[in-house]
């Protein structure tokens, strides 16, 4: 039957979702409870978004991620944000400092929509008999730029190994040419450099990564094992942003190789086990990313092999102990980016109608039997046919199986582009 018109499918939808009394984050929380069974015993939550810059998006996000810590125990909040430049935002989410500025704290622009959930933490941290960590998964500024791991590095080999000091500050002079607060600022600006610069910068960075993993009795005798496991992720951080630039630079070239963008999708799953295994016992994490980030299916654009992403490394390391939670919109605005280099992070956001969701889609099958906002638990859906193929990505559609890429969809009728956003830079 085709996902068209799967009448089982609607009919499950229409029966079990569950609705939810709003989005309010300091609401009551009871109308959350069928995700606590729907999640049972996974580790790792994902949340995702169809659009970055939604309001409603991130209102879902604060609320589940309320729930998942007061109710079901979770210990730590994930973001699609930096690994190396997370640690000082996660020090003050635990009360360090004073109560100020969050963009002040952060080494990096906080992304458009975390600043009350990270507010929400240092309240909870204050009365928490175990505090609620916050750590970031992805590669420093989102590829904008490789001095947030290196800059560390640097420091963490004046004390332990000063004969490769040279190592870290000639991969740094380069790096600094071409350093920016987001990729679509600082790519321009890394293929300026030339063949030679490029090739340089990759030479020292797998000196540095080979010689941190040679050499590392040494490293640990003198920092002691967790410092060593923190300066290697943060140098395994360079090297994959270095290989981001080159994807992403030979796929715009017509190129590229297949699922080469990969190479950030990995780094972004391998932080998130990093966490967990550097984290006290029993730690369950909330994590907050893209859609196409946290499905466990492969991304694909047409014909196109475009990425393995975070949540299918993630499926394939825990099973079920890895739940991704899509959140899509069946109406209202979707945040269009365009590139434009007069702004900060080189593009500018765009708020877009939604057009009405397309046949076989998720968004069209909750329109047609679940219209309010809900939550719908996919691993009891019925499998006696494919189910959905695609889901919102922003204004388009990715074509994915949705029934394995996510194990739920929250959705919500109306989508808002977050107001104000030229204060953020875009």
């Amino acid at each position: 039957m085709s996902p068209v018109h799967d009448d089982a499918f609607s009919a499950w939808l229409r029966a079990d979702t569950a609705p939810l009394d709003g989005l309010d984050p300091d609401a009551p929380l009871d109308d959350l409870e069928p995700l606590r069974e729907a999640v049972g015993d996974a580790r790792v939550v994902a949340i995702g978004e169809s659009s970055h810059f939604i309001e409603e998006f991130a209102r879902a996000r604060h609320r589940i991620l309320r729930f998942l810590v007061e109710r079901c125990g979770f210990t730590a909040f994930a973001f699609e944000y930096g690994f190396s430049e997370a640690f000082a935002v996660d020090a003050w989410a635990r009360g360090a400092g004073e109560e100020a500025d969050l963009d002040e704290l952060a080494p990096a622009a906080l992304p458009v929509g975390i600043h009350e959930p990270l507010r929400y933490l240092r309240r909870y941290n204050t009365r928490a008999a175990r505090p609620v960590q916050f750590a970031g998964v992805d590669i420093p500024e989102a590829g904008g730029s490789l001095l947030p791991a290196l800059i560390p590095v640097l420091t963490y080999l004046r004390e332990t190994d000063p004969a490769a000091v040279p190592l870290a500050e000639q991969a740094i002079g380069i790096a600094e040419r071409f350093a920016a607060p987001s990729m679509p600022v600082s790519a321009p600006a890394w293929a300026r450099l030339g063949t030679a610069d490029q090739d340089a910068l990759s030479a020292l960075l797998m000196r540095l990564s080979t010689r941190f993993r040679a050499v590392e009795p040494l490293y640990v005798a003198h920092s002691g094992q967790d410092a060593y496991d923190l300066a290697l992720r943060r140098v395994e951080g360079a090297c994959h942003t270095d290989y981001t630039f080159r994807a992403m630079s030979e796929l715009f070239a017509g190129k590229g190789l297949p699922a080469d963008t990969s190479a950030r999708e990995v780094y972004m799953a391998g932080s998130v086990l990093w966490h967990l295994e550097h984290s006290a016992p029993g730690t369950r994490i909330v994590l907050a990313a893209h859609n196409a980030h946290i499905q466990k299916a492969p991304v694909a654009h047409g014909s196109t092999l475009s990425a393995f992403p975070m949540g299918q490394h993630l499926h394939r390391a825990l099973g079920d102990d890895y739940f991704a939670l899509g959140l899509t919109s069946t109406g209202g605005d979707t945040a269009e980016m365009r590139l434009d280099e007069n702004t900060r992070f080189g593009f500018a956001v765009e708020p877009t109608p939604l057009g009405s969701p397309e046949p076989g889609s998720i968004e069209a099958a909750f329109a047609a039997a679940a219209p309010g906002a809900g939550l719908a638990a996919l691993r009891g859906a019925p499998r006696s046919s494919p189910g959905p193929d695609r889901i919102r990505m922003q204004g388009a559609y990715l074509h994915t199986p949705v029934l394995e890429a996510f194990d739920g969809i929250l959705h919500v009728p109306e989508s808002t582009v977050f107001e104000g956003l030229n204060a953020f830079g875009f």
